[in-house]
């Protein structure tokens, strides 16, 4: 069994649970309020502002040129992509005092903590990001109406180009697990799992519009 499809089987009761949360659902129907949508949008860019250069540290990391590149590309195609995304939602929208939700906070830890992990175990606790994302996006998509106002951000992450880009990361870790040792295959499973889990907590965050208690 390939690393990935064992990744998988752990965490494809979290993607299911995904699937059911209201924010998806909502999402997909097009009725999603939007101020839960816009609430997502900013934290969102908060979080992507990290990933792209957890992307990009776990490119200095690779072993291998073409994986080096790849991850690269990953992160550059991260800040084009989903900021022009974004930009498209929040209109140019200043965002320098935005504070980040608990949840995307612990999320954002949680990837960067992995800096100090092996480049395996770093490489896995991304990979839902893409992963999770090109899933629900193809999901949803299938289904969207014409006119579902959310019906961009659908089709960015349901396309083909992102699933080229989402099955090149897959390969990537497969050829990482496969070289290293069992005991860190298996913090990349739990990496991966963890990851997906935090997918699952962004999006309930959102739909709550999470606030600090204090």
């Amino acid at each position: 069994m390939k690393w990935s499809e064992e990744a998988w089987r752990s965490a494809e009761s979290v993607y299911r649970e995904i699937l059911r949360l209201p924010f998806v659902q909502e999402l997909a129907a097009g009725t999603l309020s939007r101020e839960r949508f816009m609430f997502y949008i900013r934290q969102d860019s908060l979080y992507v502002d990290n990933y792209s250069r957890v992307l990009a540290h776990v490119a200095s990391r690779l072993p291998g040129k073409s994986m080096m590149e790849d991850f690269l590309k990953f992160a550059s195609d991260g800040i084009l992509v989903e900021k022009a995304l974004h930009e498209s939602f929040l209109g140019g929208e200043d965002l320098s005092g935005l504070r980040p939700t608990p949840t995307c906070l612990l999320y954002n830890s949680y990837e960067s903590s992995k800096a100090l992990e092996p480049v395996e175990i770093e490489a896995a606790s991304i990979l839902p990001c893409f992963w999770v994302y090109q899933r629900v996006g193809v999901e949803i998509l299938a289904g969207c109406r014409p006119d579902n106002p959310y019906r961009r951000w659908i089709e960015t992450y349901g396309d083909e180009a992102f699933a080229r880009s989402n099955l090149r990361a897959i390969e990537i870790c497969d050829e990482l697990a496969a070289a290293t040792t069992d005991a860190v295959r298996a913090r990349m499973t739990d990496a991966f799992l963890t990851s997906t889990r935090m997918e699952w907590m962004f999006w309930d965050s959102a739909y709550r519009m999470e606030q600090w208690p204090v």
